[in-house]
């Protein structure tokens, strides 16, 4: 179909390109891309994608916007908190560019619709902030044979590439199993700046648009590396693994996601969205209806918060100790050896650590609080703000 005269004004300087032209802008026209997550690498990517006239833009997420999101999620407001971010996103798009069909699925991402979702698009854009999830796309895009452009960020670095396409290597060649629970900190933990998943989302569309297009040279058997702190980037060549799960001579993985969520290597694997991570199952756990209930008999607790001062000042329990987690090894010395020691952060990682570390400092009434004080403004006093 023709370009409308509104649309070849509006596309004007990007037809003038070399190589796209009106024949390209058409293709974009004609084309379909499905975000999976609408957070930090969704956002920017959402916003060129539908600038640049992408005919059918599919949005995939479960969560609200929350004020925490918005100094990496550009895509949403302040107005916008507690809408769903497929709303969210929707109205900001439609208001961007009219011309786009927008697609909401306000959905989590699974295994049970993730092939179903894939199959009705031509590009998918890993958007995604945890492990689980992000497997599960990379199986669903081998199975439809849909090219994946994937991204992902950690406190100043990111990396990009393009999996599944013909000939050339999924995520699982690179990756084939997903770290061990723990040894990744979510972004609540270890820190995210925002204009990190800002470029990576930004280059996400490039790539789409790239491969939709014909122009330019997708990432394809490349991974881009990024450190914004240095502002070096690094480019490294990655090669289909004959013996993949996935994509090799043999696949074994017959359905999105096999393995991951029975492996139970998924928990505490978020990145650029924040998503809080499920709580560890650990001996020494104490769950916050149980910590609730002994504070209320007026038993003799002690709360240690293991978090940096500035998350105290936001939110603590009433009677805590501030001892952040980098200053631990010399304040152990004057922890009581007795009784018994509740140690919290924001999620429970930090604090598991901590009661770990104390443990086998021969403390071994510590114990840490399951999914952090996080998790008691959930479930136990909502006016412990979150954060």
């Amino acid at each position: 179909m023709t370009l409308s005269g509104p649309e070849l004004r509006r596309y004007a300087r990007q037809i003038v390109l070399p190589g796209l032209g009106t024949d390209g802008q058409e293709r974009l026209r004609a084309s379909s891309v499905l975000i999976v997550g609408l957070g930090g690498l969704g956002s920017p990517a959402a916003l060129y994608l539908a600038a640049a006239g992408i005919g059918r833009l599919g949005l995939v997420d479960a969560d609200v916007v929350d004020d925490t999101n918005l100094h990496r999620q550009i895509l949403h407001g302040t107005s916008h908190v507690g809408l769903a971010k497929t709303d969210s996103a929707r109205a900001r798009l439609a208001e961007l560019n009219p011309h786009v069909t927008l697609e909401v699925h306000q959905e989590q991402f699974t295994a049970a619709n993730a092939v179903r979702l894939v199959r009705q698009y031509d590009v998918i854009l890993d958007a995604t902030d945890n492990f689980g999830t992000r497997y599960t796309v990379n199986d669903a895009c081998v199975l439809s044979a849909r090219p994946n452009v994937y991204a992902s960020v950690h406190r100043m670095e990111g990396q990009l590439s393009v999996f599944a396409t013909l000939g050339g290597p999924c995520y699982r060649c690179l990756y084939p199993e997903p770290p061990a629970d723990g040894t990744v900190p979510n972004c609540a933990e270890g820190g995210v700046l925002g204009v990190v998943p800002g470029i990576l989302g930004a280059a996400q569309a490039a790539e789409a648009i790239k491969l939709i297009t014909g122009i330019g040279e997708p990432l394809v058997g490349r991974l881009f590396l990024l450190n914004v702190g240095s502002m070096q980037s690094r480019t490294v060549k990655l090669t289909r693994n004959p013996g993949c799960p996935a994509c090799g001579s043999k696949p074994r993985i017959r359905a999105a996601g096999d393995g991951i969520v029975a492996d139970g290597n998924i928990a505490a694997h978020y990145m650029a969205g924040c998503t809080p991570p499920e709580p560890m199952e650990l001996e020494f756990e104490i769950l916050p209806a149980e910590l609730a209930a002994r504070r209320s008999a007026g038993e003799p607790l002690t709360v240690i918060d293991v978090r940096e001062d500035w998350e105290f000042a936001i939110a603590h329990l009433e009677g805590a100790t501030l001892v952040p987690l980098s200053t631990l090894v010399n304040a152990e010395r004057g922890i009581a050896r007795e009784g018994e020691l509740i140690v919290y952060c924001h999620h429970g990682v930090r604090s598991a650590r901590a009661a770990e570390y104390l443990r086998s400092c021969g403390i071994t009434g510590a114990r840490s609080l399951a999914g952090g004080i996080d998790r008691w403004s959930l479930e136990i006093d909502p006016t412990v703000p979150r954060y």
